[in-house]
């Protein structure tokens, strides 16, 4: 089961995208970092849905790119984002440090929906590999990852940037270290 505040009427990716971000500033959600206090005895996926429904604050990185994240699931999440013509190269295309982030972003989610409480993670290894330039009429882009492997100190996961039409842009792996909280 997955949790995601996107209702069945939102049938274009722009009104999906939409709404997952006024219902969480509706709750309350703003950017910032949680304290301890905030996380103690929650899970990974419990967090992810306290950003979600704006009980927990989200990422800086996310309002700065347009980023949200729109569902997660028991090894799963999904971003989504509309690049701003500010993250475009002079050559119209889109910079690859906007790819990497929307897919690092969904990775790490991912992993993080099946931490037990008291464990975390941190991005040990990126791979992307664009394969679609996007320019400024591709619209909303969305990643998907999944988690491939999950252990006691590091976690694998993959993940796909798609446009509302299906192309592939780009795909990803990554492995996470996971760890204790102290």
């Amino acid at each position: 089961m997955t949790t995601t505040h996107i209702t069945a009427d939102a049938t274009d990716w722009t009104h999906q995208q939409m709404q997952a971000r006024q219902y969480m500033h509706s709750h309350g959600g703003q950017p910032g970092i949680a304290t301890m206090a905030q996380l103690a005895g929650k899970s990974g996926r419990e967090i992810l849905e306290g950003m979600m429904d704006g009980s927990l604050p989200h990422p800086h990185m996310n309002e700065s790119l347009g980023l949200d994240l729109l569902e997660v699931g028991d090894g799963m999440a999904v971003f989504q984002g509309v690049p701003d013509l500010r993250y475009f190269n002079p050559m119209g295309t889109l910079h690859g440090g906007w790819y990497s982030t929307l897919l690092d972003s969904a990775l790490g989610c991912a992993v993080q929906s099946k931490l037990p409480v008291g464990r975390a993670y941190t991005t040990a290894e990126l791979s992307i590999n664009i394969v679609r330039p996007a320019t400024q009429k591709t619209g909303p882009l969305r990643a998907t990852a999944n988690v491939i492997h999950m252990g006691k100190q590091m976690a694998t996961a993959e993940a796909k940037i798609l446009d509302e039409q299906g192309r592939l842009y780009a795909h990803a792996t990554t492995t996470c270290f996971v760890f204790d909280v102290s």
